[in-house]
């Protein structure tokens, strides 16, 4: 039976850290994933502030699922040296904070050269980071992201199975496959299934680009929610909104008053946690 752990991006509901906070919490939230913080990107953090905000979320009951951080999303040009620092550091976040999950990419590139002049170098790096975090208790996930060597399935799976250790797998994001464009299901999904131990939740629309609540755009979250609760998946959903006004907002009248949802962030970040649950409740799993 697959158990699914709820967590998001809190940081789409305010960038103060406490009205992060209590917006997980007045949606039943036990976990969040780690990206702002007052403003602050996660991997700038000093250890000494990072302690500090972890005696808020001890103190609030929220633990940490993975940091949201930005480590592999720069150029593969770029001097690699001081975002390699950046990231060892990160890893040290990753045990102040008590999670064992760190969210990374796979690297811009030119895109007069194409992606394949820059796979090796991709690799290489990305196995670094990966050989970097052997001494800590701690799994890559790699994110598909646009514009990046792994914004496709099979780039992806080129770069898991390429390097092929336990300690990175891969954070599986509908709404950005649909935008590559890539199928998302079966597809994308079953190309990866073996390797996903993440789950970023948005939906997209390719024509026009947009954003979607999960279930209202073409990244049949539903089937991949199924499928993997199939196969007995125990992890995490994390709700990654970036809604603003949306295409079928409407259909939301059925399922909550929109006009007495909280203001800002927090209304949209509820509109996406109202979308996935739903999905959840269909499947029995919520």
């Amino acid at each position: 039976m697959a158990k699914f752990t709820l967590t998001g991006f809190a940081d789409e509901i305010s960038a103060d850290f406490d009205e992060q906070l209590a917006g997980l919490r007045s949606l039943g939230m036990s976990h969040i994933e780690l990206r702002g913080l007052d403003g602050v990107n996660i991997s700038d953090l000093t250890n000494e502030q990072a302690r500090e905000y972890r005696r808020k979320l001890d103190d609030a009951g929220i633990s940490v699922s993975a940091l949201g951080s930005p480590i592999g999303k720069i150029n593969i040009l770029e001097d690699f040296e001081p975002h390699y620092e950046k990231y060892l550091h990160t890893l040290e976040l990753c045990e102040i904070f008590g999670t064992g999950y760190l969210r990374m990419f796979s690297f811009y590139y030119p895109k007069e050269d194409g992606p394949e002049v820059y796979r090796s170098a991709v690799i290489e790096r990305v196995g670094r980071f990966v050989e970097g975090a052997e001494s800590y208790p701690v799994t890559l996930l790699l994110e598909n992201e646009l514009n990046l060597y792994g914004d496709n399935a099979p780039r992806v799976l080129d770069v898991l199975k390429s390097i092929d250790s336990p300690r990175l797998r891969h954070t599986f994001d509908p709404a950005n496959y649909v935008l590559t464009p890539q199928t998302v299901y079966p597809d994308a999904y079953e190309l990866l299934s073996g390797y996903i131990e993440y789950v970023h939740i948005k939906d997209a629309i390719l024509e026009p680009q947009s954003i979607q609540p999960a279930g209202l755009g073409e990244g049949r979250v539903r089937d991949v929610l199924a499928a993997l609760q199939k196969k007995g998946f125990e992890g995490f959903l994390s709700l990654e909104p970036h809604l603003g006004s949306f295409v079928g907002l409407s259909t939301f009248q059925t399922l909550l008053d929109t006009s007495k949802l909280p203001q800002g962030g927090l209304g949209t970040f509820t509109v996406a946690h109202t979308a996935l649950t739903g999905i959840l409740r269909e499947l029995g799993a919520y």
